[in-house]
C-alpha cells in the first residue's frame, strides 16, 4: 500500500520546466527524502503535492486516490515549514489545537487529544507555555505535533532544519526519525544536506535538473550511485578527470594524471577513448598500501583535524590533491607533512562515469 504516488509528474513555468517527469511511490509509514541542490525542483514539487501548485501535467495520489482536483484544505496531508510558522499569540496548547478548532470539534476532545501528542512528542504538561519560552528543538517538535494531531496521510518537511544551528540540527536529525516511528506515519522530506537524508530515511531520491537521478536506501546510494552527480553529491568523494584506456568485465582501465588506475564502470557510456571522472571515497583509501588494488605515490601535503572525520591530504606524483580518511591524533600519528607516500585502494572500490566533450 502506498500513501503517495506520483506518476510523471511535470511543472513548468512559461518556457522553464521545473519538474520534468517525475515518478515514483512512498510506501505507508516510511520515511522517504529527496535530496538535491538550491534550485532543482523539489520544493516546487513539494508545492504540488500540497497542493499550493498545480501540475502542468502527470497525476497526484494519496492512498491511490488523485488528488489533482482537491485543494489544499482538503487534503489529508500536513507541511512543516523550515521557519515552523507557529503563532506567537497563542501558546502551545492553543497552537497544537489550532486545526482541531477549525474542523469544529468539541473542547472536550481537543484537549484529550492535545495531551495525548504532546506525550508522543515527549512534552507532557507544555500546553500553557509561551512559543517564546521554548528551545529551538522544542519548537520543532511543536510544530509537528500541530500537524500529527490532524492525523495526515502524509506529513511534508520543507527543510525543516535549515534555521537551527549545527548541535541542535545534529539532535534533531535523530529525534525526527524516533517521531516518524512514534506516530507511524508516512514522513516526506525535502532537503540539500546529504546527512539528514542518510541518517533517517528508508529511501532517498537524488534530484537534479528537475529530474530524479536515482532512488534508493542511503546505503544503495552511498555504495553503488548510478551517476556521476549521485558519486559527487551523496557523500565526500575524490574525484580525478581520466581517459578509458580499455574496458573489461565492468572494470575500466583510466590513465590518469600521476598513473593508471582499475574502476567499477559506473554506466554503459564507458568505453575505451571515452572521457570520466574517477570517484573514491576518502576512507576506502589507505596510506602505505600493499598487496592487490590500486597504488599512487604522492606526499603528505597536510594533516586536516576533525575528530572521528580527520583527513589526510596528499599531493600526488602528477599535482592532484586527494583526502585520505586517516585518524590524526596530534603528536602521536606517525606521519608528517612532506612525508613520501603511498596511497592505494581496492579496484572496486572506485567509480568512473562518462562525462561529455
Amino acid at each position: 500500500m502506498y500513501d503517495l504516488q506520483c506518476e510523471g509528474l511535470t511543472k513548468k513555468f512559461g518556457a522553464y520546466t521545473a519538474v520534468s517527469g517525475i515518478d515514483f511511490a512512498v510506501p505507508s509509514g516510511s520515511f522517504f527524502s529527496i535530496l538535491g541542490p538550491s534550485g532543482c525542483g523539489k520544493t516546487t514539487l513539494m508545492r504540488m503535492i500540497a497542493g499550493f501548485e498545480t501540475p502542468t501535467s502527470g497525476n497526484i495520489r494519496i492512498k491511490g486516490n488523485s488528488v489533482l482536483a482537491t485543494p489544499p484544505n482538503k487534503r489529508n496531508v500536513k507541511m512543516v515549514f523550515q521557519h515552523l510558522a507557529l503563532f506567537p499569540m497563542m501558546n502551545v496548547g492553543e497552537n497544537i489545537a489550532y486545526g482541531l478548532r477549525c474542523r469544529g470539534e468539541n473542547k472536550a476532545d481537543i484537549a484529550r487529544k492535545v495531551r495525548a501528542v504532546l506525550e508522543r512528542i515527549g512534552l507532557p504538561g507544555v500546553e500553557e507555555k509561551q512559543v517564546s519560552q521554548l528551545s529551538g528543538g522544542q519548537k520543532q517538535r511543536i510544530a509537528i505535533a500541530r500537524c500529527m494531531v490532524l492525523e495526515p496521510d502524509v506529513l511534508l518537511l520543507d527543510e525543516p532544519l535549515g534555521a537551527l544551528d549545527l548541535k541542535l540540527r545534529e539532535r534533531m536529525k535523530i529525534e525526527l526519525k524516533l517521531l516518524q516511528h512514534q506516530f507511524d506515519t508516512t514522513f516526506l522530506y525535502i532537503t540539500h544536506d546529504q546527512s539528514e537524508a542518510l541518517l533517517m530515511s528508508d529511501n532517498v531520491a537524488v534530484m537534479n535538473a528537475g529530474r530524479f537521478e536515482q532512488i534508493g536506501s542511503p546505503q544503495e546510494l552511498y555504495n553503488d550511485p548510478k551517476t556521476g552527480f549521485v558519486a559527487g553529491f551523496v557523500g565526500d568523494s575524490n574525484r580525478w578527470p581520466g581517459r578509458v584506456s580499455r574496458v573489461a568485465s565492468g572494470m575500466a582501465e583510466i590513465e590518469i594524471d600521476g598513473g593508471r588506475v582499475i574502476a567499477c564502470a559506473g554506466d554503459d557510456k564507458v568505453a575505451a577513448g571515452a572521457k570520466v571522472e574517477l570517484f573514491v571515497r576518502p576512507e576506502v583509501i589507505t596510506l602505505a598500501a600493499t598487496g592487490e588494488g590500486n597504488h599512487l605515490g604522492g606526499v603528505v601535503d597536510s594533516l586536516l583535524f576533525n575528530g572521528a572525520a580527520s583527513r589526510v591530504l596528499v599531493r600526488m606524483n602528477g599535482g592532484a590533491l586527494i583526502e585520505v580518511g586517516h585518524a590524526v591524533r596530534g603528536e602521536t600519528t606517525p606521519i608528517a607533512a612532506g612525508d613520501a607516500v603511498t596511497v592505494g585502494w581496492r579496484h572496486e572500490f572506485g567509480r568512473c562515469f562518462s562525462v561529455s566533450g
